[in-house]
């Protein structure tokens, strides 16, 4: 009774259910090749030096990079006390306009990544998934990490059947802890996607494995030309500071501004 008088307190006062958590947040690159798995890179980066300007940590969970350094998706937890109320509104369709860095002919190009973020489960917090319903793959892990790294199958990918939901995760060195890690996050990941959709959407998920992954959803926009602005779609919030934002990890104004979303 106690806890559930908390949740609905802390409800009231504006922020949600489980904003105390740390945050998981993946990456997905759009179509784009090389510019698009740049501009995850660059996001990834702006993240990494936010948590640095608020005194967190993180640890990457998998990341599928190329040849250029550029991600084709990654993940990563954030180590820090409510990180997830604090970044949740990230989720979206980013946008990136630029002169492609990988054209000859100097074209401008617009780039899309997407970001999920969901928060980070306690053991026990959330209903197990059944064992029937998940799906694990193995392969070897890549990226840096000395020479055992290529040598055994430890890499692991979980697969959710019923919504078509997977997870991918690398970090650990062992098999076995990869695959504890990656069947936790995507426990969260379909507990997060049932808590967003409708009675009927949920009786139809098994059905259909329908999933929202939806591109056309832009929430923010980072012009490098003709000019310089990032702008917030939602909230219009705008500055021309790009550098700022993308280099240092300055997103505070628009992470504030998020939190009056409704």
């Amino acid at each position: 009774m106690i806890k559930e008088l908390q949740d609905l307190r802390v409800e009231a006062e504006g922020g949600g259910r489980y904003d105390k958590a740390n945050a998981i947040i993946t990456i997905f690159s759009g179509a784009g090749g090389d510019d698009s798995e740049d501009f995850s890179a660059m996001l990834a980066h702006m993240y990494f030096k936010y948590c640095e300007r608020k005194g967190w940590g993180y640890e990457i969970l998998h990341a599928h990079e190329n040849d250029h350094g550029g991600y084709r998706n990654l993940a990563f937890e954030v180590l820090g006390k409510a990180s997830y109320g604090e970044l949740k509104n990230e989720s979206g369709v980013h946008r990136l306009v630029r002169i492609s860095p990988f054209n000859a002919n100097a074209k401008r190009h617009t780039s899309f990544s997407m970001v999920e973020v969901i928060p980070k489960f306690k053991k026990g917090e959330i209903e197990a998934l059944p064992e029937s319903e998940v799906r694990f793959e193995y392969s070897r892990s890549g990226g840096a990490g000395g020479q055992n790294v290529n040598k055994r199958e430890t890499a692991v990918r979980a697969v959710h059947e019923p919504t078509g939901l997977a997870v991918h995760c690398s970090s650990e060195r062992s098999q076995l802890q990869n695959k504890d890690r990656a069947l936790e996050i995507l426990t969260a990941k379909v507990f997060h996607l049932r808590e967003s959709l409708t009675d009927t959407e949920k009786e139809s998920m098994y059905v259909s494995k329908t999933t929202k992954v939806e591109w056309g959803n832009q929430i923010r926009s980072y012009v490098l030309h003709p000019y310089k602005m990032v702008k917030d779609h939602r909230t219009d919030v705008e500055t021309s500071k790009i550098d700022a934002v993308l280099e240092d990890g300055d997103i505070d104004e628009f992470i504030e501004a998020e939190k009056h979303l409704a």
